[in-house]
Order: structure tokens, then C-alpha cells, then sequence
């Protein structure tokens, strides 16, 4: 199907529709999850006719009960694709991902027996449960869009979207994302509470009588990437995202002094890529097929606070990544 960007912008429109007949109240949530989905980041050169791009994976975190797993699980609903859930455990293995290779005795030989992130959305349901050994498995996945089993490197399909939950508050039986696996992520959400008059709605709606309807085929989604990734933007803009995480850094030339007492490490320049490309999907999803700096700002918080490593001394002060990411803001000249 071939649609023009106002159509587009409509079928997204429908996609928000069916979720919010489940989810009540997470407009700005549902928002953020399609600005993922709709991301086209390149991560590395074309090889051949394929385009190696990736998607905006995400990192919910919130305490349990906040719909999290219902809001990821009701969108791959409207999305006609393969989708997984993964619920992570301590005792996980990463084959229990990926997959293996098992021998065959009557016929001598491996079969390769593949996992469940051989689909198309994935939900890591608790990632923070599963050791940094099992999470690592996700990294090549996430990164390069294929897994390695034994000798044989396989490409997964397109779409390929990693979605990942994790409660903030356990402290026994969790293990910490690595850096590495933390950077892969493009957004990281805070997940709160619904207003009083949201949580009196949820209890009016009749879930077991709603139905979700698949709006959209995996090839009409790759369509609306295509024209996210025509929406323009200015040298200008991009000037202001280079400055933004280049203000994330300790020890470079303007940065504020809050940053050099407070962050341990800054952002990296993939951060910048991750950026460049939510600011895209952003200013598409709000109609328009030209960026502004407003479209940097509103959804710069989610995609740089997880990639603000505090020192000590802002731990123990309590300071928050969004407290130096909106001092950052305010030293960095808008265009």
C-alpha cells in the first residue's frame, strides 16, 4: 500500500484509537511507544539492496500494576506481525533467547532449534530479573538486527522492535543493566501513576469485552519509516543536538559546571544518532515533514536520561538525571 504523509499520519492516528479502547489516560506513553517504533536509525553501512537500519527500542520502568506489559502487548495487537514475550528469570539462559543448536542422532547431524526473538515485537517483561549474562544476549539483536547460533549468523525480519520492562523499586533478585545493553535503548520512559479521574475510568471500561483490531500490516510500517526518514532537518537543529549531548560530557569546553561536579559519563555519539532520528518521528507524528527545536526538547529527556551516568556525590544528593539534562537546556542556545 502506498500512502502519502497525511495518510500515514492517520493510520498512526487509528493505531492510537484501538489503544486507548484499553489503556486509559497514557496518551503521551502510547505517543512515545509509536516515536519508537517509527525511528529509522542507522547503524551501520549499506551492504548490498538492504538499508541497515534499526528501531527505537524502549525501556519502560515503573512500579508494578501500571499497565506496562497491557499497553506494550494491546500495540503489537494493532501491529498484523509476529509477536513474543520473553519473562525474564534468574535461572535464564541466553539460549533460551537466541536459540541453539541441538544434535540430531538418527540423521547425525545439528539442527538449529531458533528462540523466541526470532519475531517481530518483542517484550522483554522484566529485563532487570535475568543476569547481565542473559541480557547481553539481546545486544546483537538489538544493535544489528541478527543473532549468532554456533558459527551461523542469522538476519531477523523487519520490523524488528525490542520492548523492555523493569520495576524500579526491587533491590533482591534483580541484576542492574550493563551500560552497554542500557545504550542500545533509545527511550527510556518513567511510567506513573493515573489521575484520579483516569483510575475511575479504568474501572468503568469492560476489558474482557473490548476488541483490538489489527490496524496495520509489517510492510505498511515500513512505509511510514520510509517517509518519517524524508522529514527534514535543518543544519541548524542538528547543531543543537550535537550541543545537547556534546552537554552531557564532564570535562568538554562549555560544558556547565553542574555536569562536570554531577555526571560521571555523558552521553555517547550513538545517543546523537538516537536522537536525530526521534526528532524525526516526532515532528512526523505531530503532522509536520520539517523538524523544530521543540521536537528535540520534548523528547530529549526520555532519550538521554538513561545515558547520564551520575557520580556518587549526585547519588548521594539525590539529583536526578532531569534535573542536569534541564540545566543543559538552559545553557544550550536554542536556534
Amino acid at each position: 500500500m502506498v500512502m502519502d504523509s497525511k495518510e500515514a499520519c492517520a493510520v498512526v492516528s487509528q493505531v492510537e484509537a484501538e489503544i486507548n479502547k484499553v489503556i486509559v489516560g497514557q496518551e503521551w506513553l502510547i505517543r512515545r511507544l509509536l516515536i519508537g517504533l517509527l525511528a529509522v536509525i542507522p547503524y551501520s553501512f549499506r551492504r548490498g539492496a538492504e538499508e541497515r537500519t534499526g528501531y527505537g527500542h524502549i525501556l519502560l520502568e515503573g512500579v508494578p500494576g501500571l499497565a506496562k506489559t497491557l499497553t506494550i502487548m494491546t500495540l503489537a495487537s494493532t501491529i498484523d506481525a509476529k509477536f513474543q514475550r520473553i519473562q525474564f528469570t534468574p535461572d535464564m539462559l541466553p539460549a533460551d533467547i537466541i536459540g541453539t543448536k541441538i544434535y540430531e542422532a538418527a540423521v547425525s547431524r545439528f539442527r538449529t532449534d531458533k528462540g523466541p526473538i526470532f519475531a517481530n515485537v518483542i517484550l522483554a517483561d522484566e529485563i532487570n530479573r535475568a543476569t547481565q549474562k542473559t541480557q547481553s544476549a539481546l545486544l546483537e539483536a538489538m544493535q544489528e538486527r541478527q543473532v549468532t547460533i554456533g558459527e551461523e549468523t542469522y538476519h531477523l525480519d523487519e520490523p524488528f522492535w525490542v520492548l523492555a520492562t523493569q520495576n524500579p523499586v526491587e533491590q533482591e533478585g534483580v541484576y542492574p543493566l550493563p551500560e552497554a545493553q542500557i545504550d542500545r535503548f533509545a527511550l527510556k520512559i518513567h511510567v506513573h501513576y493515573p489521575s484520579h479521574a483516569d483510575e475511575l475510568e479504568m474501572l468503568r471500561r469492560k476489558l474482557t469485552e473490548t476488541d483490538v483490531r489489527r490496524i496495520v500490516r509489517p510492510e505498511e510500517v515500513l512505509h511510514i519509516r520510509r517517509l518519517v526518514s524524508e522529514v527534514y532537518v535543518d543544519e541548524k537543529i542538528r547543531e543543537y543536538i550535537v550541543r545537547i549531548v556534546r552537554g552531557t560530557r564532564p570535562g568538554e569546553g562549555q560544558t556547565s559546571p553542574m555536569v562536570n561536579e554531577m555526571v560521571l559519563h555523558g552521553a555517547s555519539p550513538r545517543s546523537a544518532q538516537h536522537l536525530l532520528a526521534l526528532t524525526r518521528s516526532t515532528a512526523f507524528l505531530e503532522g509536520r515533514d520539517f523538524a523544530l527545536p521543540s521536537d528535540v526538547k520534548s523528547i530529549a529527556f526520555d532519550a538521554l536520561r538513561h545515558r547520564v551516568i551520575r557520580t556518587l556525590r549526585a547519588e548521594a544528593e539525590n539529583v536526578q538525571p532531569e534535573e542536569i539534562l534541564g540545566e543543559i537546556f538552559r545553557t544550550v542556545p536554542i536556534p
